[in-house]
């Protein structure tokens, strides 16, 4: 039977450990870790991902700002509320959940947040950092993955590790974490892409699998290696008649079909997901601590 890993059994003893890290923070130095998120507009997915990264702080006693804004907000407004989160001693950690309005430049203001508070791991001199192995705060899902392989004892190094997707949040940088000369990376990375002519012949070559586009069932029983290793990123919704809300989330790895055929595979939900949030505590935590940075 194959290990079905539990990321929301990950997830609650990280924060679980956060709990306890945080309240003794507190306790010595007087440094209380905060996060402060800014969302503009009333998307509610955008709402939903809000309303559960504040969740997350109140369990583990973090103490966090929500600030939201009309969808018709200036991106001057936009940059003062990042500059008096950049200047703030009780903010740690900074997070502008996306997208942002037309008449907002992404790009702009993510690179407004200072690279010590960027606990998404999105700024360049972060991501720069991680592609040097140095220290600095890495991306939420990248993050995660690599802790769910720590934590279920999965060895990567020396195996060939095959990433589908190359997004910013995800595939590059997670290949990168992946390569590094570290006693829990040092593995063989491919990566590649729905573009490919025959994406089968680089998943059945994979020890490990990873896959991250948004395709619900891009990846079926024929395209795994017998006794690999499958972590699926991707969270799609898909008509359900018959739930109450008319569908259902699935993966972008057709887990019945896949599963008997894997080592260890992550269900969606329950996988990947409850990792991200855990990791994005687990950055506000590093920043407030300030050791990463070294700030003090």
């Amino acid at each position: 039977m194959p290990i079905i890993i539990d990321g929301k059994s990950i997830s609650a003893q990280i924060l679980s450990e956060l709990k306890v890290k945080g309240s003794q923070l507190e306790a010595q130095h007087g440094v209380r870790p905060g996060l402060a998120v800014l969302l503009v507009g009333d998307n509610p997915a955008s709402e939903t991902y809000v309303r559960n990264k504040i969740k997350a702080c109140e369990e583990v006693g973090f103490h966090s700002v929500v600030e939201r804004l009309s969808d018709f907000v200036g991106e001057e407004n936009v940059l003062e509320r990042i500059h008096n989160w950049n200047e703030s001693k009780e903010i740690h950690g900074i997070l502008v959940q996306l997208p942002l309005p037309k008449q907002i430049d992404e790009q702009k203001i993510l690179l407004a947040i200072s690279p010590c508070k960027d606990v998404d791991g999105f700024h360049p001199e972060n991501i720069g950092r991680l592609l040097l192995g140095m220290p600095g705060f890495l991306p939420c899902t990248p993050a995660g993955i690599m802790e769910i392989l720590k934590r279920t004892k999965i060895q990567v190094s020396g195996k060939h590790v095959v990433i589908v997707g190359r997004s910013n949040i995800v595939g590059k940088p997670l290949a990168n974490l992946l390569y590094q000369k570290t006693e829990e990376a040092n593995a063989v990375v491919t990566i590649c892409h729905t573009g490919a002519t025959n994406l089968k012949h680089y998943t059945q070559q994979a020890d490990v699998l990873i896959v991250a586009v948004g395709a619900p069932h891009l990846i079926l029983a024929d395209d795994v290696k017998p006794g690999s290793v499958v972590i699926d990123v991707g969270t799609n919704r898909v008509p359900d008649p018959t739930s109450k809300t008319g569908f259902k989330l699935v993966g972008d790895v057709d887990f019945e079909g896949v599963k008997n055929k894997t080592y260890a595979i992550t269900p969606v939900p329950g996988g990947v997901g409850p990792m991200t949030i855990a990791m994005l505590m687990q950055n506000t935590y590093l920043s407030a601590e300030g050791k990463v940075f070294n700030k003090y």
